[in-house]
């Protein structure tokens, strides 16, 4: 038993019409394939995540507020990498230590 019509152009209406949505799912294919080849090349240019990071205050020449473990979701918008002996200065300096991610504890600063 087939569900196919037995005349030919009903057939190729048919065939036309699968044709038509073979191509649009191919297209949507290489859209998505576009979208993931990008997506993974933005994540192989992404910098490193910095071993250690200051959060600035509000303004020009703002000062630092709290010092974090790289990659701490605490830490704010304003921030920029520092360096372990950098970290070690501004909690010395009395800069406070991100209560979520301690970088006074990763650093072995006793309190």
């Amino acid at each position: 038993m087939s569900y196919l019509p037995p005349d030919l152009p009903r057939l190729r209406t048919l065939r036309t019409w699968h044709a038509m949505w073979v191509e649009r799912i191919d297209e949507a294919i290489a859209a998505v394939e576009q979208r993931e080849k990008e997506r993974q090349q933005a994540e192989e240019r992404r910098p490193p995540t910095p071993d250690w990071i200051v959060e600035l205050g509000i303004g020009v020449g703002a000062r630092p507020i709290e010092i974090h473990v790289g990659g701490c979701h605490a830490a704010g918008k304003r921030n920029r990498a520092i360096t372990r002996e950098q970290a070690l200065a501004a909690l010395a300096d009395g800069i406070r230590a991100c209560i979520h991610c301690r970088p006074d504890t990763e650093l072995g600063v006793l309190g």
